[in-house]
């Protein structure tokens, strides 16, 4: 591959990669903005209901009553759902984005887009947004939009601000099947630990919002109650700690080949193990009747801070043999 093209790859593939943050940016605004033309709608509800009813008091009619009770278009029902619509729609937008981003990075690279920090961080800014849009083909998840989107968002300004790495030849011990192996299916619990801890973090505040009596507005009137929630977040994680159990022992397999042992204890390692032994925690705690609800939640969410260590804390700021940061 000529130098011109090898750049012109590198700067269409960084083109899309802003071009996609442009995007999920668009879309985390119109998230929150349907969030607050919910509450605006509900605020007005309310207002007009007070004055029905002492119109209708003062006359003893419930003529001011009834105007409310004709039907409404769809539109004037919940003028936010339109909002949260268009950011769906441009967060199936951004994730082709990003895809063709990562495309380009490998032909560029001419490897798979996996080398460094800067390259796994798209990577799994892709892998968050894929996991929400297939679940989002099974349900309703426009209420999630905004806790997935936003992450997805840090991600990327994370990589390109602070991780940009030009794209270099992997060091020996990254040159193997393995690397896909073991690196695709960390990409894949990465975006699913992350939905996981979101809706875990919204069922938190859920079901202290029952507690209080309050309720939701806007498209966040269709978040399921706090139980639904946690079932949610307990499926998720259900589906993602086999395959991070997978990805675990293919790591250890890939060690042995490329170190000749399968554990050493390496700092990466013992930060895999300990998000590993948090997630069985979980699951555990899930299946025990005194540790359901918000408490199970609270380790879903550590679950998260510990594969997030083991990814910035083990990379950057620890001697590791799996330090391949490349900053």
């Amino acid at each position: 591959m000529t130098t011109g093209t090898s750049m012109g790859l590198a700067e269409a593939s960084n083109a899309a990669i802003y071009a996609t943050m442009v995007t999920l940016t668009i879309a985390m605004v119109l998230f929150a903005a349907s969030f607050a033309s919910g509450r605006r709608r509900q605020t007005s509800q309310v207002v007009a209901q007070q004055r029905a009813v002492s119109a209708g008091g003062a006359d003893g009619s419930d003529g001011g009553v009834a105007v409310l009770d004709r039907p409404e278009s769809s539109e004037s029902i919940d003028p936010g759902r339109r909002l949260a619509n268009v950011a769906m729609s441009l967060t199936w937008l951004a994730t082709g984005l990003l895809t063709v981003a990562l495309v380009l990075r490998g032909v560029w690279a001419g490897r798979v887009p996996w080398g460094n920090m800067y390259e796994f961080s798209i990577s799994s800014a892709w892998g968050v947004l894929v996991v929400f849009l297939a679940l989002s083909t099974r349900r309703d998840l426009r209420w999630l939009g905004l806790f997935v989107v936003a992450p997805a968002l840090l991600t990327l300004g994370l990589a390109v601000t602070v991780l940009y790495t030009e794209a270099a030849q992997l060091v020996p011990a990254l040159k193997s099947y393995w690397l896909v192996i073991h690196v695709s299916a960390a990409i894949i619990c990465a975006g699913a630990f992350t939905v996981a801890a979101s809706s875990a973090a919204l069922s938190i505040v859920q079901s202290r919002r029952e507690a209080s009596g309050r309720q939701w507005v806007g498209p966040l009137a269709n978040v399921p109650d706090a139980e639904r929630l946690q079932t949610f977040t307990s499926r998720i994680i259900a589906f993602a700690f086999p395959l991070w159990t997978f990805a675990v022992i293919a790591g250890a397999i890939w060690a042995e080949n490329a170190w000749g042992r399968y554990w050493g204890w390496d700092p990466k390692e013992t930060w895999a193990f300990i998000t590993w032994v948090v997630y069985a925690a979980y699951l555990h705690a899930r299946s025990t009747a005194g540790w359901r609800g918000n408490r199970a939640s609270w380790i879903a969410i550590l679950g998260l801070v510990t594969f997030l260590i083991n990814y910035f804390g083990v990379n950057i700021f620890v001697n590791s043999l799996h330090s391949y940061a490349g900053l």
